[in-house]
């Protein structure tokens, strides 16, 4: 109670010192948003961002990551061979567009996966690494639960795929659908960025070439330099659409050596996950500690400034 008095003491007190307000600024029509600062792990900005909701795509951060583990843990190879199954030729939305039995590296599947969002690529990835989608979605939740996610953070697949895209395949993991909460993405997010920061060499790109297929595939990210919604310092990192979803991305940018963190979900267009983006980024490169600091507490109590 001493903790909470003093904190409420110390706001009016803050808050004096800026000429803006904190956050009652950002008004955000998706559903739920965070913005954190990696380096301090301060929450800059947040709406609903407990709230479980279909991330879509953006769970294939932790499809990412689980290859990534299992790479410098010596237990997968860069350019072993993966053979496509039926399943994974098969599955819905964002593709590669493979046949059964066409032949990739684990880097190609990977980068298709991490820079075109590629349902196929990830699919098949599961497949290798666990034996079957469903083994793998084991291991998925078994390493949300190593991070620390929430307990109701829960993966239903390899892809971000709604449960009834998938029902009509025997071989997929469909016994449920993915849900994650902003606060849930972003932690993930950041437990990529920190334990593994090479990713960004692979999403910052704007396309990935396949060699085994003599394709270019593009990026999902239209925040990357050149884009329609280009920002200064982004490159990365995973964006997400079905039709329960909405649009969602999580996006990371760094600008003068600070990087932040952010998540939409539930855009109903698909620029707008982009453009609100933006405006967190822009809000969160003006904001220096201690406006973050004053910002998170307003939110925790109700308050707002200006």
């Amino acid at each position: 109670m001493l903790l909470a008095a003093g904190v409420l003491a110390c706001v009016p007190f803050f808050a004096a010192l800026k000429e803006r307000p904190a956050v009652a600024e950002l008004d955000l029509e998706s559903k739920a948003a965070i913005l954190l600062d990696l380096g301090t792990g301060e929450v800059l900005y947040e709406k609903n961002a407990n709230e479980p909701l279909p991330p879509a795509s953006m769970s294939k951060m932790m499809t990412e990551l689980l290859v990534l583990d299992m790479v410098n843990e010596g237990k997968l190879a860069w350019n072993e061979q993966v053979a496509a199954s039926d399943y994974a030729a098969g599955v819905p939305g964002s593709r590669i567009g493979f046949a059964e039995g066409d032949v990739f590296t684990v880097r190609e599947l990977f980068e298709a996966t991490a820079i075109h969002s590629a349902n196929d690529a990830a699919v098949a990835l599961a497949e290798h690494i666990g034996g079957s989608e469903r083994a793998f979605v084991k291991l998925m939740n078994g390493r949300a639960q190593k991070i620390g996610l929430s307990e109701n953070a829960v993966f239903g697949n390899a892809t971000g795929l709604a449960r009834e895209d998938l029902l009509p395949y025997q071989a997929a993991a469909s016994d449920r659908d993915t849900m994650l909460s902003a606060k849930d993405t972003a932690m993930l997010a950041a437990y990529l960025l920190r334990k593994y920061p090479e990713v960004l060499e692979v999403s910052k790109r704007k396309n990935v070439e396949l060699a085994s297929a003599s394709k270019k595939l593009n990026s999902t990210n239209l925040m990357l330099s050149g884009n329609t919604y280009a920002f200064p310092g982004n490159d990365g990192l995973k964006t997400g659409y079905t039709v329960q979803a909405g649009y969602c991305f999580t996006g990371t940018a760094k600008q003068e050596g600070r990087r932040l963190v952010s998540v939409v979900m539930g855009s109903s267009e698909p620029g707008q996950r982009f453009a609100e983006t933006g405006e967190l980024f822009q809000y969160g490169f003006r904001t220096n500690g201690l406006d973050g600091l004053i910002g998170h507490i307003q939110g925790r109590l109700g308050i707002e400034n200006g």
